[in-house]
Order: structure tokens, then sequence, then C-alpha cells
């Protein structure tokens, strides 16, 4: 299995790496500071340095489903360097940059909106969560200012393990409604922002709120009778 590199350290840009196999040309190596598509996070991108010093892109991250090996995706008909080299990699860290903003600031998001969350997913321009409010209508302004003071307080953020049998036993912890973390595993991993959220996450995120920036509420949409979406983006790039 690939060393999960970003699990460790979320703003590790870079590692050298051995490639391991090729699978209809997407890579796989030994470790990696690539984020694979996932809980709602794109894949990242960026490049793999041959020893001669070319470098290729990496388009997309994906995980296996099958083998749980984490393919790194090249330009449609670029050579992929050979099994058993050493590479280097170098995430487009300005693009992965923002999926942690947005990835925390969707933590803000559910702290705010005290339902249960039906779905979400984001980009590095915006994110966006489907709340299950009984029909019940959400205030813009309100969110919004709720969500400027938490960024503006600048509170920690942090990640510790819990036992899958301990996190059966806080159901309260899991907010998503229509999937739940991997109870299976031994351990998972939770993300918490000081005094404000709890809750099981495999993502990238920021060291501190303040990180995240200004934000703005884009709209809120009603999905169904009971849902509603709440879509945010950064305030700079109004």
């Amino acid at each position: 299995m690939t060393r999960a590199l970003y699990d460790q350290d979320a703003y590790r840009s870079g590692c050298p790496a051995q490639v391991v196999r090729v699978h209809d040309g997407d890579v796989e190596l030994d470790q990696t500071v690539f984020y694979p598509l996932g809980g709602g996070q794109p894949g990242d991108s960026g490049w793999i340095g041959r020893a001669d010093g070319t470098r290729l892109r990496i388009t997309d991250t994906r995980r296996d489903k099958a083998s749980g090996a984490i393919l790194h995706r090249l330009d449609a008909g670029v050579p992929p360097p050979a099994a058993g080299s050493t590479v280097t990699l170098e995430l487009d860290w300005a693009r992965r940059h923002r999926h942690m903003r947005m990835h925390s600031a969707l933590h803000l998001l559910s702290a705010v909106i005290r339902h249960g969350v039906t779905g979400g997913n984001l980009t590095h321009e915006s994110g966006r969560l489907d709340f299950d409010t009984g029909g019940e209508a959400l205030d813009a302004t309100r969110i919004q200012h709720k969500l400027e003071r938490l960024v503006q307080v600048d509170l920690p953020v942090s990640m510790r393990m819990i036992r899958g049998e301990e996190l059966a036993a806080q159901p309260e912890l899991i907010r998503t409604l229509s999937v739940t973390p991997p109870m299976h595993l031994p351990w998972i991993r939770l993300v918490e922002i000081e005094g404000a959220d709890l809750q099981p996450c495999g993502g990238t995120h920021v060291r501190r709120t303040g990180e995240i920036g200004a934000l703005r509420v884009l709209k809120i949409e009603s999905k169904g009778a009971r849902n509603r979406r709440v879509v945010l983006a950064f305030a700079e790039d109004a």
C-alpha cells in the first residue's frame, strides 16, 4: 500500500518516491503527498519528475477500488516512468491549499447549521453541503456572520485517532446521513476545530481557522421538501 504522507502532514508539498507499478498509464508509488479523490474532496494534481529532470503532469489522483492503491493519473498518451525507478513528486500547491481551506470551511458550516448532512462536495473555487432541515428555511446573512466569527477567532484545527467501536458508541459525531465512516477499520481519524466541531474525516485541512480567510454564502437552494443546499465561496474571488 502507498504510504499516505498527507495524513501526517497536509502541508508537505513534495517528496521522493519509487514507482511500484503502472496501471494502464496510472502510476502507483511507494509513498505520496497527493490526496486521492474521496470524501467530497478532489484528487490532487501536480507533477512527477524523472531522474533526467523531465517533468510529467499529474492531472488527477484516485484510489483503486479493488486494491486500495493510490494511482497518479498522467496526461493521456504520456509514457509513464518505469516500475522501480525513483521519481520526485510536486503538488500543485495553490490548488491543494484552496481545497484545504474550503474543506475546513465546510466543517465550520456543519457546526453552524446543526442538521444532518445529506451530501457535500468541494472544488478549489467553492464548496457545498446539503442539510436535512426538515423543510426549515436557512438565513444566509446569519450563517455568514457566524462563519466570519469562527474564522476571525482563529481556532486551532487538529487530528486524532479513534477506534471504530468507540466511534460507533458516539453516533453524534457522525454528521453525514448518507455516508458513514468505515467502522470496520481499527482506527478512524477525527478532525477537531477547538470548541466548534469534532467529526470523522480523512481529508486535508488547515492548521487554524484564520487561514481559511473570508467566506461568503454564495447561495442557498431548496433540494426537495426537506433538504437545503448551502454553497460557499472565498470572498477574495468575488
